[in-house]
C-alpha cells in the first residue's frame, strides 16, 4: 500500500465543486508534486488528506489511517506545513516548539535537539527567544518548517514550502526535501511553482478544475524521467489551459 492513497475524492462548496473524482497514489521515498494554479483544488485535497474537513466521495488513506475516521491518529503520523500559516505571536520559537513536542508526546531532550539543529539549519537559532510579532515572515516560516519535521514523520504535506524566504534558505530547504525524501518517506508538496517541482520532485501530478489531468515522472528520481521531450512547463500550459483557465493569462499575451 502507498504512503498516500486518493480514490475518487470529491469535495463541494455549496455550487462550487472544489475536488471532483480525485484519485492518485504516493510511495514511500517520492517526493510527490501537486501542481496547479490557484483555486485547482490543491489545498482542499490536502485538508481531507490531514483530516481538516470530511469529503463528500471517495477514500483516502495515509500511513493506512482513515483520516476521515481518525483524523487525530492521522495528524499524529504526519507533518503538515500549511501556507502562509504564523506561529502564535505571544509565543517565542523556543516556547511553540516545545508546545508542539508536548501535543506530540516527544521527550524535551529531543526536542531541544531538534529544535537547536533546525535553528542552526535555517539559521535562527538567536530568534530563538524573540516573540513571533518581532520576527520576521519569513523566519516565521523558518519555525513553521521546523514545527513540520520536529517529531520525524514517515509522511509530511507541505503548501507551498518555499514562501518568505530567501534564496540561500530555499536552496537549504529545498535539499532537504530531496533527502529527506529519499530516507524512505514521502513527501507532498503542493505548489503554483513549475520551476521548484521540476527541479526536486520525483514525480508531479498536475491538477486542473478539480482533477488530476497528467502525471509525470521526472529525472530526479534518477531514471530520467518518463521519455517525454516536452518540459514539465509545455505539459502544464498544454493541459491546464485545456481544462481551466481560470487563474492563467491569456497565452496571446504572452506570445505578444
Amino acid at each position: 500500500m502507498g504512503a498516500i492513497r486518493v480514490d475518487g475524492l470529491g469535495k463541494s462548496y455549496g455550487a462550487v465543486e472544489a475536488v471532483a473524482d480525485m484519485s492518485f497514489t504516493v510511495e514511500r521515498g517520492e517526493l510527490y508534486g501537486f501542481l496547479g494554479p490557484n483555486g485547482a483544488g490543491k489545498t482542499t485535497t490536502i485538508r481531507t488528506l490531514t483530516g481538516q474537513i470530511q469529503p463528500d466521495a471517495g477514500t483516502v488513506r495515509v500511513l493506512e489511517t482513515d483520516p476521515v475516521t481518525e483524523p487525530i491518529e492521522t495528524r499524529k503520523r504526519v507533518g503538515i506545513l500549511p501556507e502562509q500559516q504564523s506561529p502564535p505571536s505571544f509565543l517565542t520559537p523556543r516556547e511553540y516548539l516545545e508546545f508542539v513536542g508536548d501535543v506530540r508526546e516527544l521527550d524535551s531532550d529531543r526536542v531541544a535537539e531538534r529544535t537547536a539543529d533546525w535553528a542552526q539549519r535555517l539559521g535562527f537559532e538567536n530568534k530563538l527567544d524573540t516573540l513571533h510579532t518581532d520576527l520576521s515572515r519569513g523566519q516565521q516560516q523558518k519555525v513553521m518548517i521546523t514545527q513540520a519535521f520536529l517529531h520525524e514523520p514517515d509522511v509530511v504535506f507541505i503548501d507551498e514550502p518555499l514562501a518568505n524566504l530567501d534564496p540561500l534558505v530555499q536552496e537549504q530547504v529545498k535539499r532537504f526535501l530531496v533527502s529527506y525524501a529519499a530516507g524512505d518517506n514521502a513527501v507532498f508538496v503542493s505548489t503554483h511553482n513549475i520551476d521548484v517541482a521540476e527541479e526536486i520532485c520525483t514525480r508531479v501530478g498536475i491538477v486542473a478544475d478539480g482533477r488530476i489531468v497528467t502525471e509525470r515522472s521526472l529525472a530526479g528520481d534518477g531514471g530520467g524521467g518518463d521519455g517525454n521531450d516536452e518540459s514539465l512547463l509545455e505539459v502544464f500550459l498544454e493541459r491546464v489551459e485545456n481544462e481551466d483557465a481560470r487563474d492563467l493569462p491569456s497565452l496571446e499575451r504572452i506570445d505578444a
